[in-house]
């Protein structure tokens, strides 16, 4: 192309400086340009960037208040659930306090009625058992009147017959003799009568008082019976309602269990779900950089003819002008070859220059040539290692990207991981915690029963035993002498 135009340079020279024609065509591939048209796309470019990033980082933040909203759901919804469950629970110890309470109240009741039947049968049994000694001894007595009229009757008969075969005593002495001998006899069977109603009363009032000691007796093992069916039945309540406890706090701790799991996987899946979407934001930003990468090395590469055909403008220029110096110079060495030169030589001598101007300049433009060729190789190598450094660098610079958010990602799961973790043993120690104080507070309880049974049973007791000393005493005083031993007839009415 360059000896071509070197042609042209040489038939033109004298009309034109060749500047005009070069100038022509550089303004035509100028105008061919249009340096506007490629920013505007680029402003375009960015614009649309931007626009995906802001709806991307939206989405993002979007998504993360949604999975802070689903959270915080969730923690109510498990909050209110645990808020019932206790409910439920307090609800059930009230029921089960308030069915001990009617149950106790019952017992009670049942009690005092039991107590109050008992009283009133042993008043009905006493009298009855007067009434029974009183009978016999009234039988006695009337026997024992009948046998001293039938004794009396028989000595007052026999003294008659006596006195009757006695014939040397005066009747007025026999008389004196029988009267002196009733009133004898009269006298014994008196003393006989009183001395068995002393003994009946004796009899009477031991056997009253030792009624009322068996009577006093029989109440006490009563009141025994009633007191350890009250603190069996106390043990009784007590037990289940400690089974129920251990049941509640079963059930409590089978509850915490589930809603950690549940509180943990929901967290887990939204970390999954936001690792994902991060690791898919992220390759779409990777593809997004290559392909825009790949659209600037498309233009590039569009543009480079384009940038070519300017560098071979300039150098086209450079050697249009080494062309008018050396025409120039052509010029002047004719002009002193035609001066110096016979003039039947200058057909030859002109000839001559213009062969060697040509020649050089066929040179020149070889020279010209090359260089635009170097050039555009040149050019085509730079711009491809570039592009390749740039490809290189852009993989580069992703990969530490993708590493850098795989290693985020990896450390706020293990974050995760170890704050579950602590959650999980924290809610161990609480459940631990809880169950050594029910523990305790059972044993302590439990203690606290077995100690108010025997202090109660041992008051019991005590006033028993006090009552019977004191009961004793006073039949000892009263000449009874020991009145456990004594022993009633088979035909007693009880």
């Amino acid at each position: 192309m360059l000896v071509h135009l070197a042609k042209v340079a040489i038939m033109f020279g004298r009309k034109s400086s060749g500047g005009s024609y070069e100038k022509m065509r550089s303004e035509y591939y100028l105008d061919m340009e249009n340096p506007f048209c490629p920013q505007v796309t680029k402003q375009i470019h960015e614009h649309e960037q931007e626009s995906e990033l802001r709806e991307q980082m939206s989405g993002y933040k979007r998504m993360r208040r949604q999975h802070q909203k689903q959270l915080i759901a969730l923690e109510n919804k498990l909050k209110a659930e645990m808020d019932e469950h206790r409910l439920k629970l307090q609800k059930e110890v009230e029921t089960q306090a308030n069915n001990a309470y009617i149950e106790l109240e019952k017992l009670a009741k049942r009690h005092a009625v039991q107590t109050e039947k008992e009283m009133k049968t042993a008043l009905a049994d006493e009298k009855k058992f007067q009434q029974q000694i009183v009978a016999q001894q009234k039988k006695e007595l009337t026997t024992f009147l009948d046998n001293q009229k039938k004794q009396y009757k028989l000595c007052k008969e026999k003294i008659k017959e006596e006195m009757n075969e006695d014939h040397s005593t005066p009747k007025k002495e026999k008389q004196e003799r029988l009267s002196k001998h009733k009133e004898n006899m009269q006298h014994s069977q008196a003393e006989e009568e009183a001395h068995l109603l002393a003994q009946q009363r004796v009899f009477y009032e031991r056997n009253c008082r030792a009624f009322k000691r068996k009577v006093m007796i029989k109440r006490h093992d009563v009141e025994q019976e009633q007191i350890r069916e009250e603190l069996n039945k106390k043990k009784t309540q007590k037990e289940m309602e400690h089974a129920m406890l251990i049941r509640h706090d079963e059930s409590t701790q089978e509850l915490e269990q589930r809603q950690l799991k549940t509180l943990q996987k929901l967290r887990m899946d939204l970390i999954r779900l936001q690792h994902q979407t991060e690791l898919e934001n992220q390759i779409e930003y990777n593809n997004r950089r290559e392909r825009e990468l790949h659209r600037k090395h498309v233009l590039e590469l569009r543009q480079q003819p384009k940038n070519l055909k300017v560098l071979e403008l300039q150098i086209k220029k450079q050697f249009q002008d080494t062309c008018k110096v050396q025409t120039k110079q052509y010029k002047a060495l004719r002009h002193h070859q035609m001066e110096v030169t016979p003039k039947a030589e200058h057909k030859t001598v002109l000839k001559a220059l213009k062969d060697e101007q040509t020649r050089k300049l066929a040179i020149l433009a070889e020279q010209y040539e090359q260089s635009i060729n170097e050039m555009m190789a040149s050019q085509a190598l730079r711009l491809d290692e570039a592009q390749e450094a740039e490809c290189q660098a852009l993989r580069q610079q992703l990969q530490q990207e993708m590493e850098l958010l795989n290693a985020y990602q990896s450390k706020i799961k293990m974050q995760t991981e170890a704050q579950h973790e602590r959650e999980q043993q924290k809610l161990e120690q609480k459940v631990s915690l809880r169950r050594a104080h029910l523990e305790q507070k059972i044993e302590e309880e439990l203690g606290s029963l077995q100690k108010e049974r025997t202090d109660r049973i041992k008051h019991l007791l005590d006033r028993q035993e006090r009552e019977i000393d004191s009961f004793d005493m006073e039949s000892m005083r009263q000449g009874f002498g020991n009145l456990g031993t004594l022993d009633f007839p088979k035909d007693d009415y009880r």
